[in-house]
């Protein structure tokens, strides 16, 4: 552990307690992250959001082992005072992190420089520590995670029973996004190892199945989650910092002159793909809450069984039960679901059209539209000329999506 670590002061908004969380889910989130780091080089400070909280609120099983003081919201800092929270000061400077994740990456590298046997912690960052780094208004992955689902959870969790029959649309969108191909950097060559054991495990079934059975078993159609799924080898594998697991050590001459377009897609184990990251521990404060409430209200989780099998398998992540118990969480034990057909998904609750993060048909809406309006509202014209080329065009469908301008609206 380094020494001479400078003191940062963390504060964090606080507006209520219900069941195992703090409110706003920011303030939880936050607290998680600093349970399952196990962190104490930052000084907490809880920002009461009404006039009349009293101490007694913060020392009762609010914060797990951390120490919280209450702060008033005229007592902070200047420059925190113009800050939505949360938010991180270097002690006597003017320097501020601001939002949820600036301050969860902040203390996940503090974590990691304090003490760099941590690595563990620094792999949250994910593949080139980009992990929530776009802000919202750029990545609608950060969105959904940083802002739509916190904010669905918190408004499920106070609507009225007759209001809160349908499931969050947001909620909807992130059970969607777990049903997505997952795609790696070395995607090329677990693809290739996940075909092998495909193959491996068809030719093993080959006497249960019978010869009829077999006939109709086509390539690649195995069990979507087999017991031992080389996702979960995989996940686990850089977990618990050892090398990735090869189905056999050199790949048979058919899997490797098999086309990329026909390998077998990945499937998720985790929010952001195959691997444990910090957006998992910004989402399962919030999972959690929704899914304590749902079944409270005795609510049928048959159309979430992904996210449903994401929180079990959260569960399993060392240190995750750890943090949970600092936190005062205690996580549900969820029976195994069985997907229900995509019809049925659709009908029992659409998600809108703008929380479709590639949806093909969405339209470019930024851009200087908005501006020249408002020039124009504060007696500013702009003259337009034509375009020099009229007749170029692009086939957007052809290129990368990352290419097309309406990537991040």
């Amino acid at each position: 552990m380094k020494d001479n670590v400078t003191e940062e002061h963390l504060y964090l908004a606080f507006s209520h307690q219900y069941r195992d969380s703090i409110f706003p889910l920011h303030t939880s989130i936050s607290l998680f992250l600093l349970s399952y780091c196990d962190c104490k080089l930052f000084k907490v400070f809880l920002v009461p959001t009404g006039e009349d909280v009293g101490d007694q609120c913060v020392t009762k099983n609010l914060a797990g082992d951390l120490e919280v003081h209450l702060i008033s919201r005229c007592q902070l800092p200047v420059v925190v005072q113009s800050c939505t929270l949360p938010a991180v000061v270097v002690k006597d400077d003017k320097f501020c992190r601001a939002g949820l994740s600036v301050v969860l990456r902040h203390i996940i590298q503090k974590t990691f420089e304090a003490d760099p046997s941590k690595k563990d912690v620094l792999e949250l960052l994910g593949f080139k520590k980009t992990c929530l780094k776009a802000c919202a208004e750029v990545s609608q992955w950060t969105r959904l995670c940083e802002i739509s689902i916190p904010l669905a959870v918190e408004r499920f969790l106070t609507a009225s029973p007759e209001h809160c029959q349908a499931l969050p649309p947001d909620i909807l969108l992130l059970e969607r996004k777990l049903g997505e191909p997952v795609r790696v950097h070395n995607d090329d060559k677990i693809r290739r190892q996940k075909l092998q054991q495909q193959k491996a495990s068809a030719k093993a079934a080959v006497p249960v199945l019978g010869e009829e059975a077999t006939e109709e078993l086509k390539p690649g159609e195995v069990h979507e989650h087999p017991p031992s799924s080389l996702e979960l080898s995989v996940a686990f594998s850089k977990l618990l910092a050892q090398e990735a697991p090869e189905a056999i050590n050199r790949e048979a001459p058919h899997i490797r002159r098999t086309k990329t377009s026909d390998l077998p897609l990945l499937d998720h184990v985790f929010a952001e793909g195959l691997y444990f990251t910090v957006a998992d521990l910004v989402l399962l404060p919030c999972i959690h809450q929704f899914l304590v409430c749902s079944k409270k209200q005795g609510k049928n989780l048959v159309n979430l069984p992904l996210i449903s099998s994401w929180y079990r398998r959260v569960q399993e992540v060392p240190g995750v039960k750890k943090a949970a118990g600092k936190c005062n969480m205690e996580l549900l034990q969820l029976p195994e679901l069985v997907s229900a057909p995509k019809e049925q998904l659709q009908h029992s609750a659409s998600v809108p059209d703008e929380l479709e993060e590639d949806n093909e048909d969405s339209h470019f809406i930024g851009g200087p539209r908005p501006t020249m309006t408002k020039l124009m509202e504060n007696g500013i014209e702009a003259k337009f000329s034509p375009h020099p080329c009229p007749s170029w065009t692009l086939d957007w469908t052809s290129l990368p999506s990352a290419v097309s301008p309406g990537e991040g609206e």
